[in-house]
């Protein structure tokens, strides 16, 4: 079997499976869980008493809640604050939306601090960076089809472009994901975020990755090598057209053009006597 047609075969299996894992990342809401006892809590506000402010925020506050948080939405697997509404996901799991303020008419941001505008706006540009990485990929998509079905080492090259295009893409966008996360745990953005916590919530939340995080960079990590198996296919497939071209080569008989002589009248064709010959004529009374 050619070496082209198995490489194109396994660069189309890895990029579909890339893009289908940064698709499944994107849309889901499990990349990070952050667990929260609040069982501990209610033991140290019953052991300290006359803290009935930290018991409102405990049930109002929707930070003092176990949760899951994704790209676009927060959502509690568990219990859920009272206070706030939320809706049900497309997998059946109560949620409240994350606010990019992308339509800002009441101009909310106008209050924001440098370090929290600063969040906001990694986090709308890794939206972005996800959704140009799509595009790529789906214009990859018909050129690799255009190149299998010409066996155009082009088109192949083109994909291979493309699809390293969104992976480079994708990896930004996960890179602006880890500054907007390090902002919330390490600047002061918000009061639902680490830093303006009070000291019984930090010591009774756990925070860690969930399998939304290593799906996406799975999906990057496969996306850069579905790249790298299309260049290869396109070198395999140009190798092949060119060994193809050198054995047609091979049955082609060279034609060379043929001088056509002619006899004159009462002579034979001068072909019929090899030589040698002499200048001047041999016959008749002009022999001297």
């Amino acid at each position: 079997m050619p070496c082209s047609a198995v490489t194109l075969s396994l660069a189309t299996i890895t990029a579909i499976v890339a893009t289908a894992l940064l698709a499944i990342a994107f849309s889901t809401d499990n990349w990070v869980h952050i667990d929260v006892k609040r069982s501990n809590i209610k033991a140290y506000a019953a052991k300290r008493g006359g803290q009935e402010a930290l018991l409102e925020s405990m049930n109002t506050k929707y930070y003092y809640y176990t949760r899951t948080k994704g790209l676009f939405r927060t959502c509690f697997p568990k219990e859920r604050p009272a206070t706030i509404e939320t809706y049900l996901s497309p997998v059946e799991t109560h949620c409240i939306n994350i606010e990019y303020f992308l339509a800002d008419v009441d101009n909310q941001t106008k209050g924001f601090s440098e370090d929290a505008m600063t969040r906001l706006h990694m986090g709308r540009a890794a939206i972005a960076l996800f959704i140009v990485a799509f595009f790529s990929i789906f214009v990859a998509f018909w050129t690799g089809i255009t190149g299998c079905w010409r066996r155009s080492p082009g088109n192949i090259t083109a994909t291979a472009i493309l699809i390293l295009l969104a992976c480079l893409l994708s990896a930004g966008a996960m890179g602006l994901w880890h500054g907007v996360e390090y902002y919330e745990r390490e600047r002061v953005v918000g009061e639902e975020f680490y830093q303006q916590w009070n000291n019984v919530l930090r010591d009774s939340t756990y925070q860690g990755y969930d399998w939304s995080f290593f799906l996406a960079w799975t999906g990057v990590g496969l996306s850069l090598v579905s790249a790298i198996l299309f260049s290869g296919a396109a070198i395999c497939l140009r190798g092949e057209k060119e060994q193809e071209e050198t054995i047609n080569m091979q049955y082609l008989m060279p034609v060379y053009p043929q001088k056509q002589q002619y006899a004159y009248a009462g002579y034979p064709a001068p072909t019929a006597y090899p030589g040698p010959y002499y200048h001047g004529s041999q016959y008749g009374p002009y022999n001297y």
